[in-house]
């Protein structure tokens, strides 16, 4: 092994560590980008660095990415963590945080074949998708005790989380303002969260899918077969 090549290997990881992305057409990481797709030990270093520490290494449109690989405690968030972050007080409204992702991943995504080309999604569209959501999963419930043991929340209980809350509350005439008592804040509120990951960017009412979350998302149906797609009521070429 190359000194040289171990250098830029670790010049790639401090700067992908960092949450950014190395891209070509980032004249600030366009060397790294030429180095990691150039030079075989350097990309043989690299992948074998990140693998080492259980993180996932993304491609997508000319750029490079990470994401903590499952069950990674040091670089990812535990349940716990995320609830500490986002203020929730019990792990249904951690869950429903995560159906929320989840419609925001199939409204963008049907399968690996057939990658949906939408520039963004609208709050009210957001609330119509897991309200729809919400109402077939709660007729499926069995399915989701059986398959989900693990878990002391049923998703019925989910689901029923999300009907209680009000659309909107009197404290909602700011749209902009998140919070975990209506259904338009607890949507602002989850992707305020992902405009912190850089996974998505808000502007005013419409959610931008970032690239780092095209990366995530597309190599997600590659590497899990669209497991949790078919569980939310998706076809069977997820």
């Amino acid at each position: 092994m190359e000194e040289k090549s171990l250098e830029k290997a670790l010049a790639i990881y401090s700067v992908l560590i960092t949450g950014k992305n190395v891209s070509k057409q980032n004249k600030e990481t366009r060397e790294l980008y030429n180095d990691f797709y150039s030079d075989s030990e350097v990309y043989d270093i690299t992948v074998r660095l990140l693998k080492s520490l259980n993180l996932n290494l993304y491609e997508y449109n000319d750029s490079i990415f990470i994401s903590a690989g499952d069950g990674n405690k040091v670089f990812g968030y535990t349940n716990d963590d995320l609830k500490r972050a986002m203020g929730f007080k019990v792990n249904r409204e951690l869950f429903l945080f995560y159906l929320i992702v989840y419609q925001a991943l199939l409204y963008f995504y049907t399968d690996s074949s057939t990658y949906q080309i939408k520039e963004y999604i609208k709050l009210d569209e957001m609330i119509a998708l897991v309200t729809e959501a919400a109402t077939r999963i709660a007729k499926e419930d069995e399915i989701f005790e059986k398959d989900l043991e693990a878990s002391k929340e049923t998703f019925r209980n989910v689901c029923l989380l999300w009907h209680e809350l009000p659309t909107a509350t009197s404290e909602d005439k700011d749209r902009n303002k998140a919070s975990r008592g209506s259904k338009l804040g607890f949507v602002k509120l989850s992707f305020n969260f992902l405009q912190e990951q850089k996974l998505f960017n808000v502007v005013e009412e419409r959610f931008y899918p970032t690239d780092r979350f095209r990366a995530i998302a597309e190599n997600y149906f590659e590497e899990y077969k669209g497991k949790i797609f078919t569980i939310l009521g998706g076809t069977d070429n997820a």
